[in-house]
């Protein structure tokens, strides 16, 4: 199963399970079914961008500084350009 699939399928069920809620079709306190359910989407969603903006803020705050990277790459581009002018390119 790709993740796609799996995405798809969380996706319905949970809409699934929120509309057998919403609908009534599922027994639930009043309470609970008037004032926690309507507002369930919201809350997720609110949640969730949460969730990212958190995960977002981490991957700044731990963003490393590789130098021996960006040496590595600057190497294999200037072999590119080698192997690509040794061809009759011209690239500059």
């Amino acid at each position: 199963m790709t993740r796609a699939q799996q995405t798809i399928s969380l996706a319905l069920l949970v809409t699934s399970v929120y509309l057998a809620f919403s609908l009534h079709l599922v027994p639930l306190n009043a309470k609970i079914q008037e004032d926690i359910i309507p507002i369930l989407p919201l809350w997720s969603l609110v949640s969730f961008g949460s969730y990212l903006l958190f995960k977002l803020g981490w991957g700044v705050i731990t963003f490393n500084d590789v130098p021996q990277a960006h040496k590595e790459l600057m190497a294999e581009i200037e072999l590119a350009r080698k192997d690509l002018k040794a061809n009759g390119i011209d690239v500059d």
